[in-house]
């Protein structure tokens, strides 16, 4: 990859700004004093802030449990820094360090990010407008056509005219790290703890928010989405309720429940009782391969060692299963092609009794469009007594990322714009929107939906599943506050948190992989690697349990895998999980 016209340019900026970085430090001897911080603790968050303080007139008594707020009150919130009213709900305290705004001069940044279908135009969204009245700093958001991201990345990426920062920037070939190297993207650790010190306390008040925001060398190469939390599991079984009251049986836990379960409701009329997957991948998501141990891509066994999901003992055992089922008409006979609007046709129609998927979006679709109620059930275990596992586990890396490339006019500033999501003001802002239309703040000072709140009264008639992105940032390199700001879960009778927080507590997730990171040679190889051996499992699994294949052509699969590298795409995977534990 070529280096970019400007990178001399902007390594100069960077070069004044460490010098003032360094400055500022009172020229620390510590060698590591600019490095990754691995040993600060939630006191130093409220250190830092005490150091750092801006002083407001302490508006609580006004705004807490204000249930009717003034203009003038919601002109106060909505405009200024003043937080006094925010309780502090987490364990961690959400630092507020506000020295840098108004920013110091007039500048407007260009921000590339994905097109979202429910923000038709991002540069009128409600928050950006918020952001900018209160840092000073103006942002032109560049959003490509929907459907049309990748090409226009790959199309800005080759044509060496980037923006100030990229919305996902792990879009470049071989990830972050690698557009870093190849002087796409600026390395920040040096410049982080100075220009960004709201991100550098949250991301260093907890030790599993630190290990997973820095590299294997330690260093800080862009802005993550950091939660206060591990967020719940989002995604599994969930049964219609009629449909258990009309088979008069109990939420099945084994694969032969799963199985007798599934044929009652065909009994009773559903006639593909369970929505199985799309093109976006449910096929492969450990919820029923997982009973055999035969998960959907990497996992660790209980040795600590990667392993690779398709290529497990009982792997015969899972595709017998599943031929047997989707001959048997158990499964939606579109589940290979269908998109989400189908799956979604199907999920409301008589057909379907069962839907692997997320429920926030089925108390949208089924709950609160159609008055279907739903449970969610654990994931399957083959045999009775076996604890339900999940290879997914948040490690408090949630929402996106954000870079800033090399062509930055002013890194000063794009640090300031996105630090500001990770302070206590930008945390109420990207997560509840709006003081006054979207959100109102409880006595004790945490931040709301009320009943007549734009997120459930949208006066252009959308429902949530829309207004959580019109009216708020729904995934953003910010403090997302999942439990507590998505509307789907915190809406009145919602029992959408109640069946994720049940997964999350009742399934073992030993078998995740961290967000482990890999070297620029890695990764070439990794995707490489990973690409081809995905074709080759998704064809022949598909194949498989379409009947298109015996079950005993999962051998020639398996020794295809073994010469096309599988090996070396483990031996990859280990060695970046070794570094990663030693983070």
């Amino acid at each position: 990859m070529e280096k970019f016209t400007k990178r001399m340019i902007n390594l100069a900026v960077v070069s004044v700004l460490l010098i003032t970085t360094v400055t500022a430090c009172g020229g620390s001897s510590d060698k590591n004093a600019s490095k990754d911080n691995s040993g600060n603790s939630s006191t130093n968050v409220t250190e830092t802030n005490k150091s750092n303080e801006t002083t407001f007139s302490d508006i609580s008594a006004d705004i807490r449990g204000n249930a009717a707020p003034s203009a003038e009150q919601i002109e106060q919130v909505n405009t200024t820094l003043n937080d006094t009213y925010l309780g502090d709900i987490f364990d961690t305290v959400i630092p507020n360090d506000y020295s840098a705004y108004p920013f110091k001069e007039s500048v407007t940044l260009d921000v590339w990010l994905p097109a979202n279908s429910d923000i038709p135009d991002q540069n009128a969204h409600g928050i950006q407008k918020m952001v900018e009245k209160m840092t000073g700093i103006k942002v032109n958001f560049i959003t490509p056509p929907l459907g049309q991201e990748a090409d226009s990345f790959t199309l800005m990426i080759s044509s060496g005219d980037l923006p100030d920062i990229i919305i996902d920037p792990g879009r470049y070939p071989g990830g972050l790290e690698a557009g870093v190297n190849d002087g796409a993207y600026l390395d920040l650790t040096d410049l982080m703890e100075q220009h960004a010190p709201n991100y550098s306390a949250w991301r260093n008040s907890d030790e599993t928010r630190r290990k997973t925001t820095v590299t294997d060398d330690g260093r800080l190469l862009g802005f993550y989405g950091i939660a206060p939390y591990s967020e719940w599991t989002w995604f599994g079984m969930l049964i219609k309720q009629e449909a258990l009251d009309k088979t008069g049986m109990e939420v099945p836990n084994t694969i032969d429940e799963w199985y007798a379960f599934l044929k009652k409701c065909q009994e009773v009329g559903y006639k593909n009782p369970l929505n199985y997957g799309s093109n976006y991948g449910q096929i492969f998501t450990g919820i029923l391969n997982g009973a055999y141990g035969v998960w959907d891509w990497t996992f660790m066994d209980g040795n600590g060692k990667v392993q690779w999901g398709p290529a497990q003992p009982k792997a015969k055992e899972y595709l017998t299963m599943m031929q047997q089922w989707n001959k048997e008409g158990l499964l939606n006979p579109d589940w290979a092609t269908a998109d989400f609007s189908q799956r979604m046709a199907s999920a409301v129609s008589n057909d379907t009794a069962v839907m692997m998927d997320s429920p926030d979006t089925m108390w949208s679709y089924w709950k609160t469009q159609n008055d279907i109620d739903f449970v969610g059930a654990l994931n399957p275990v083959l045999n009775a007594g076996d604890k339900s596992a999940t290879t997914y586990k948040n490690f408090m890396r949630t929402g996106t990322a954000a870079a800033i490339t090399t062509q930055a006019d002013n890194v000063e500033a794009a640090m300031a714009w996105l630090d500001f999501a990770f302070s206590k003001k930008g945390w109420e802002v990207y997560n509840y929107g709006e003081y006054g239309k979207v959100h109102l703040i409880d006595e004790n000072g945490k931040p709301y939906f009320h009943k007549e709140s734009y997120i459930y009264n949208d006066p252009d008639g959308q429902p949530i599943s829309v207004a959580l992105n019109k009216y708020r940032r729904h995934s953003w390199a910010n403090i997302r506050d999942e439990h507590n700001s998505n509307p789907n879960i915190v809406a009145e009778g919602s029992y959408s948190g109640d069946i994720r927080e049940y997964w999350t507590e009742n399934m073992d997730t030993s078998v995740a992989v961290p967000p482990i990171t890999f070297t620029q040679e890695e990764a070439s190889r990794e995707a490489e690697l990973g690409n081809q051996l995905s074709t080759l499992r998704g064809e022949y699994f598909a194949k498989i349990i379409k009947g298109e294949l015996s079950v005993d052509s999962y051998d020639k699969f398996l020794n295809e895998a073994k010469k096309m590298g599988l090996d070396e795409f483990l031996s990859i995977h280990q060695a970046a999980l070794d570094r990663y534990n030693s983070r």
